[in-house]
């Protein structure tokens, strides 16, 4: 079984900064793709970030060139780094993971429990 903690939420004011880090834990043997999912309040969740297992990104078009997602593999952990935030970033990330428990283990996605960003003056 693989565990992801997730970590770096908090309160920030508009236009400042925050990172997310997100590392899984347990039984891995391979991790694909990865990935931060955003729920805002009275929105459905969304795909906010996407990361391959060979490195290639995308993003929801309301973060580009504010957020930057990037994982070390050796650590088994993903990151977001968030800039110039707004308060429409406000929302619970998750965080994703598309691993496998061992060769013979299907792939699975996994969960972190959520972390809550807020953007408020």
């Amino acid at each position: 079984q693989v565990q992801l903690v997730e970590s770096g939420g908090g309160l920030v004011q508009p236009g400042g900064s925050l990172r997310l880090s997100c590392a899984a834990s347990g039984s891995i043997f391979s991790i694909n793709a990865m990935g931060w999912y955003r729920q805002a309040p009275g929105k459905e969740r969304e795909l906010v970030a996407g990361i391959s297992s060979g490195g290639s990104t995308k993003y929801v078009d309301s973060v580009k060139g504010r957020f930057t997602i990037s994982r070390d593999n050796a650590k088994n952990t993903v990151y977001l780094q968030m800039n110039s935030l707004k308060p429409e970033d406000t929302g619970v990330y998750s965080c994703s993971a598309d691993a496998r428990s061992s060769w013979y283990a299907p792939t699975l996605r996994s969960w972190g429990q959520g972390t809550q960003v807020t953007v408020s003056s």
